[in-house]
């Protein structure tokens, strides 16, 4: 049996997402619950690996499985075998061509900046703080000029191991809410570091130090090298997933909001 499960989690006490040796994962801690429920070794495959810091409200998730147990059962049963920074939220059976990953269409990420003079310490692993003040008007007309599909070599690590370059923004977005402000991201797919290059480079046109035109400056360069900043990873959340209407999962869940 297929089984398809969102993960929550926060991921400021792990090495990211992808399971290693030496280092805590999302994806180890994971399968090491599912797997005593299960009785038998479990492995999952994910929708998007995220890196050390990043955090997930919808991140999904499938495994296949021997074991016979509800869908409530296998929430209950590996939520008490993990620690209480990631959890799972469903879990339903799905059909054997379903794949976490292959099957997506889209995924959906939110990058929270906290724009004031000082910083929040109860907020210090959920955000991103900026103190010099952000022009979120100029971050957006910037943004404007990566959507579509492009070829995102400047947006993406030196390390990134995709075959392709290429991808396609559907939508992003650049809203203020008192002190925070939201960098909403949805795409066919991400490049490593592709949504933290983006915000850094947003950051820096809204901190006036370069021009608007500066992100399409830098995305018609296809060099990593003359790139922007990478923003730290502690605002990062992925927020959803899109797969077709037949798969029977809906696309998004919580969005985090501070202010």
């Amino acid at each position: 049996m297929r089984i398809a499960c969102a993960v929550e989690y926060d991921g400021a006490g792990f090495s990211g997402w992808q399971r290693q040796h030496h280092a805590r994962s999302v994806q180890g801690d994971v399968e090491a619950a599912l797997s005593r429920v299960a009785d038998h070794a479990v492995h999952i495959f994910c929708a998007g690996r995220t890196d050390a810091g990043v955090h997930a409200t919808w991140q999904i998730i499938h495994f296949e499985t021997t074991a016979s147990r509800g869908d409530h059962s296998w929430v209950l049963g590996v939520n008490a075998n993990l620690r209480k920074d990631a959890g799972l939220l469903w879990a339903q059976p799905v059909s054997d061509d379903f794949h976490a990953r292959f099957s997506a269409q889209s995924r959906r990420y939110r990058y929270i900046i906290l724009n004031r003079p000082r910083p929040s310490p109860l907020l210090r692993r959920r955000v991103v703080w900026c103190h010099v003040p952000l022009d979120e008007v100029r971050m957006q007309a910037a943004a404007n000029d990566l959507l579509g599909t492009h070829d995102f070599s400047s947006y993406r690590t030196l390390a990134c191991q995709a075959k392709s370059p290429v991808r396609t923004v559907h939508r992003l977005t650049v809203q203020r809410s008192g002190d925070f402000l939201y960098l909403d991201i949805e795409a066919n797919a991400f490049l490593h570091h592709m949504v933290r290059n983006v915000a850094g480079v947003l950051m820096s046109i809204g901190r006036g130090e370069q021009e608007i035109g500066w992100a399409r400056e830098v995305l018609e360069y296809r060099d990593r090298t003359r790139g922007g900043v990478t923003a730290p990873a502690g605002g990062l959340y992925m927020v959803g997933v899109g797969y077709p209407e037949s798969c029977g999962i809906g696309p998004v869940g919580a969005f985090p909001v501070y202010g």
